[in-house]
């Protein structure tokens, strides 16, 4: 018996299958899951950060480092989407040992959504001020704060995925802090809303402006749907 598994395993080696060996307990590959799809959590919040970065830019006019901002998104996103696709190949290569790969990979996908509307927010940003289109102060200053508390959002949702590696009972308790973050920005952004569309800015600005805060609410939305899965991990961990 002892021989012919040794035989299976060979022949499978030399297929270049990937085998989980039986010292390789569910425990264990639930965590090489969880720190993958941590890291990549991490660099999701590394493009969410440069976002109040982006609106002050805009705030101050400032064109040039505006577009160097904007290069470092690109940049950001292309790391983000190279770790979300670490994190299919872990899950694949583990196999059925992991039987809720599922939950990882929508926490993970889940994540990468705001790394997208991260990037559409500062290419849209980048837009209007590229045509000198004229924003007022107050709608400004309220756009940054918007940005800060997405990003606080965001904050929060990491602080919650670290919970599962070392007190996972703890992750409820953190998901909860991300709804009160997301509610923050609904108020924000519904104040906003209201004083852009009262404003008196050219129709072509005021879209992209409530594209652009649009796309900051589906930001801290999709954090909290990732938080909600996260919560669902913690039940496994």
């Amino acid at each position: 018996m002892y021989s012919a598994n040794l035989c299976c395993c060979q022949r499978a080696i030399s297929r270049g299958e990937n085998l989980v060996l039986p010292v390789e307990t569910e425990e264990r590959v639930k965590r090489r899951a969880l720190s993958v799809c941590q890291d990549h959590l991490r660099k999701v919040l590394e493009i969410t950060r440069k976002i109040p970065q982006m609106i002050d830019c805009f705030s101050t006019d400032d064109k040039e480092a505006a577009r160097q901002v904007f290069i470092e998104i690109e940049t950001a996103e292309d790391e983000v989407d190279r770790a979300r696709r670490q994190v299919s190949q872990e899950l694949a290569q583990i196999g059925a040992i992991l039987i809720n790969r599922e939950d990882f990979l929508r926490f993970t996908n889940l994540a990468s959504e705001i790394a997208d509307f991260c990037e559409g927010i500062a290419f849209w940003t980048l837009s209007i001020m590229e045509r000198g289109w004229k924003t007022p102060t107050d709608i400004k200053e309220d756009l940054s704060k918007l940005a800060a508390a997405v990003l606080d959002t965001v904050i929060r949702l990491r602080e919650t995925a670290i919970t599962l590696s070392y007190a996972p009972s703890k992750t409820l308790e953190k998901a909860k802090e991300v709804e009160t973050a997301e509610r923050m920005v609904d108020e924000l952004y519904r104040d906003l809303e209201v004083k852009i569309i009262n404003s008196d800015l050219k129709m072509p600005a005021m879209l992209l402006l409530r594209d652009i805060t649009q796309l900051l609410e589906n930001s801290a939305d999709k954090a909290e749907d990732a938080s909600d899965a996260a919560r669902i991990l913690s039940f496994a961990m």
